[in-house]
């Protein structure tokens, strides 16, 4: 077990501000699966944004697919608007090599062409094996790479992190 601490409620309360001057006109939050997606929602409220922010997972176009194969319940994708020409905020919990990123971009194009899209964390732990870097991170960190890092959410929607 690692002796690394943060406060993901303090984190979140940056990443609120990151994304607030992020965020563009008609622009449209989308959650990576499953922890980003949990950011996503609370995000959508707290900005005040009308309708509900998109959920995308990378799993049918992960690089290790081949490895790893697909659960039962794998795509959580939903998107409840259309995607193109308009900017799409992703929005993702724990940043580390970038291949969930990629996948989910490639997921994200399955269902039409963004003006653009902008990537905000609340944590970018490095270790990048692809050229992908967020407009936002609430916090870096370095891990070593046998560790895990997990946003986990309370019952009442609080956030904390899992350090494996």
């Amino acid at each position: 077990m690692s002796t690394l601490l943060l406060d993901a409620e303090a984190l979140y309360a940056d990443l609120l501000k990151g994304v607030r001057r992020l965020l563009l006109p008609d622009a449209a939050l989308v959650g990576i699966w499953s922890g980003g997606a949990w950011l996503a929602e609370r995000l959508q409220k707290d900005l005040g944004l009308a309708g509900e922010p998109g959920v995308i997972s990378s799993s049918l176009h992960r690089d290790d697919f081949g490895s790893k194969g697909m659960s039962a319940s794998a795509d959580h994708t939903k998107l409840p608007f259309d995607v193109n020409g308009r900017p799409v905020l992703l929005i993702d919990d724990v940043l580390y090599t970038g291949r969930t990123t990629r996948a989910v971009i490639n997921e994200l194009f399955d269902f039409g062409r963004p003006s653009s899209v902008t990537l905000a964390v609340l944590v970018d732990r490095g270790g990048r094996e692809l050229p992908i870097e967020p407009a936002f991170s609430a916090a870096r960190v370095t891990l070593a790479a046998e560790h895990k890092l997990r946003l986990a959410r309370a019952d009442d929607g609080r956030f904390s992190f899992d350090v494996e």
